[in-house]
C-alpha cells in the first residue's frame, strides 16, 4: 500500500493569489446591512460587554456548506468551542477536529458519541491515552513525528491514524503558513513506515496536510490538487487524505464569502474512486454566527486624532491584534451624552497598552459617549483566544437568538 517517499525532491511549487482587498475597512452601513434583526434586538437587552451569537444564522450557514461539499466535513473547535456552536453545527458535520485533551473532554462531554479526529503538536503521554482509551476513542489520530508514533505504539491500542505531512509547496497569499512544528517532513515517513511494520495494531488510514490558512477556493484547491497528486504517489491510492481547512475569511468585507460551491465542485473533481477526502473548516463556519457588543466610555482627541474608549477591549476581542486588522463594527444606538467624534477615530479598549485596539482611524459620521457598537465576524478565535484575565476587568456576558 505505501512506498517510502523518494529523495529527488519536492511536488511542483503552487502559485497562489491572494484574494482580492476590498478597501482598508468595511463601510459601516455594510456591517448594519449585515446584522438580522433578531440579533440586533437582543444585543441592545443585554449589558455590555457582551457576545451575541446567531444560533439560527450558523444553522442556515452549515447547511449550506454541507451541501456544497461532496466530501467529509468536520469542524476545528479551536476555533469556537462554545457549547450551544457545537450543538447547533453537530447536524450539519461528520465529525469534530480537536488539538488538545481538554477540548477532547468538552467535545465528549458536550457531544457524547460525535467522531472526532485529534491533531495538533505536542501531544503528551496522558493526552494520547485518552484519545485512545476514552469512549468514545477517537475516529482518526493525526500522528505529528515519528517519536510521538513511538509514543502511540507503546499505549498497545487499536488506532487507526493519518500522518501529518508538511510539504514544501510555495503559497503566496496566505495569511498564516503551517510550518515548523505542525507534521514532518517527507522524509520522517520512512522511520514512521519502520514503526508501523513492527505495530501492526495501529492502522494506517492515509495522510493528513494543512499546509496554509487565509486563501480563497482557487488557491485552495490548487494546493489540494498538488497534495493529493503527492499522496497518491507515496501510499499508491491512499484510502484517506484530510486537507485541513484554511478558506479565507474577509474582515475587511463581512459580507464577502468563501466560494463554497466552487470548492466543492473542485474537490468532486479531484477525488479518485475510493478515496476518502475530509476538511476541517473553522474560522470559515462560526466567523459569522457572532458579535461583541459594547458601549463608548469616553471620546477625546489626542494629537490630532480622535480616540473612543469602549468597555471591555481586546481581552474579550483578540481577533484584530491577531490578525492586523480593524474589526468591522456598526453603532447600534446612540448614547447622546458627552463629547462626539466625528471622521476618522480609533477605537480602543480599556486595557493599560497601547496595543488595545479594535480599529484605527475609521471614518465615522458621528461617535459618541454611550453609543452602543456592535463588533462583526466574532464567532471565531475571539473570546477563547483573548487574555481573559489581563487587569481583572468583568467577562462579557454570551447571549443567543435561536429564531
Amino acid at each position: 500500500m505505501t512506498r517510502r517517499p523518494s529523495e529527488d525532491g519536492a511536488p511542483p511549487e503552487a502559485v497562489c493569489e491572494a484574494p482580492p482587498e476590498t478597501g482598508r475597512e468595511a463601510p459601516p452601513e455594510a456591517v448594519r446591512d449585515a446584522l438580522p434583526e433578531a440579533v440586533r434586538e437582543r444585543a441592545l437587552a443585554v449589558a455590555p460587554p457582551a457576545y451575541v451569537y446567531d444560533l439560527a444564522g450558523l444553522r442556515a450557514h452549515a447547511a449550506a456548506v454541507r451541501a456544497a461539499i461532496p466530501v467529509e466535513l468536520y469542524y476545528a473547535a479551536k476555533a469556537n468551542p462554545d457549547p450551544r456552536l457545537l450543538d447547533a453545527l453537530a447536524p450539519h458535520v461528520d465529525g469534530v477536529e480537536v488539538s488538545s485533551g481538554g477540548e477532547l473532554a468538552h467535545v465528549r462531554a458536550v457531544l457524547p458519541g460525535v467522531r472526532t479526529a485529534f491533531g495538533g503538536p505536542g501531544k503528551t503521554d496522558e493526552e494520547l491515552a485518552a484519545a485512545v482509551g476514552g469512549r468514545p476513542p477517537v475516529h482518526r489520530l493525526h500522528v505529528e513525528s515519528p517519536h510521538e508514533l513511538r509514543r502511540l505504539a507503546a499505549l498497545r491500542r487499536e488506532t487507526d491514524v493519518l500522518l501529518r505531512i508538511n510539504l514544501p509547496v510555495a503559497i503566496s497569499g496566505a495569511a498564516l503558513r503551517m510550518s515548523g512544528p505542525f507534521g514532518m517532513d517527507s522524509e520522517a515517513l520512512g522511520a514512521c513506515l519502520d514503526l508501523l511494520e513492527r505495530a501492526p495494531w495501529i492502522r494506517l488510514r492515509g495522510l493528513h496536510a494543512h499546509l496554509a490558512s487565509g486563501l480563497a477556493a482557487g488557491p485552495l484547491l490548487e494546493v489540494a490538487a498538488q497534495v493529493l497528486g503527492w499522496a497518491r504517489t507515496w501510499m499508491e491510492g491512499p484510502e484517506e487524505v484530510t486537507l485541513g481547512g484554511g478558506m479565507a475569511v474577509d474582515y475587511r468585507g463581512p459580507g464577502a464569502r468563501f466560494d463554497w460551491a466552487a470548492y466543492g465542485a473542485g474537490l468532486a473533481s479531484l477525488r479518485r474512486p475510493g478515496e476518502t477526502l475530509r476538511i476541517e473548516p473553522g474560522r470559515a463556519l462560526t466567523a459569522y454566527c457572532g458579535w461583541y457588543v459594547t458601549d463608548v466610555l469616553d471620546v477625546k482627541r489626542s494629537h490630532g486624532e480622535w480616540y473612543a474608549v469602549l468597555r471591555g477591549g481586546t481581552h474579550h476581542l483578540r481577533t484584530p491584534v491577531t490578525k492586523g486588522h480593524d474589526q468591522p463594527f456598526t453603532v447600534l444606538r446612540s448614547g447622546g451624552g458627552g463629547p462626539v467624534a466625528s471622521g476618522p477615530v480609533t477605537l480602543v479598549g480599556q486595557l493599560c497598552t497601547p496595543k488595545d485596539v479594535f480599529a484605527r482611524q475609521v471614518p465615522v459620521d458621528r461617535l459618541a459617549v454611550g453609543d452602543v457598537v456592535a463588533f462583526a465576524l466574532a464567532g471565531a478565535y475571539a473570546w477563547n483566544i483573548s487574555h481573559h484575565d489581563f487587569l481583572m476587568h468583568p467577562k462579557p456576558a454570551f447571549a443567543y437568538v435561536d429564531h
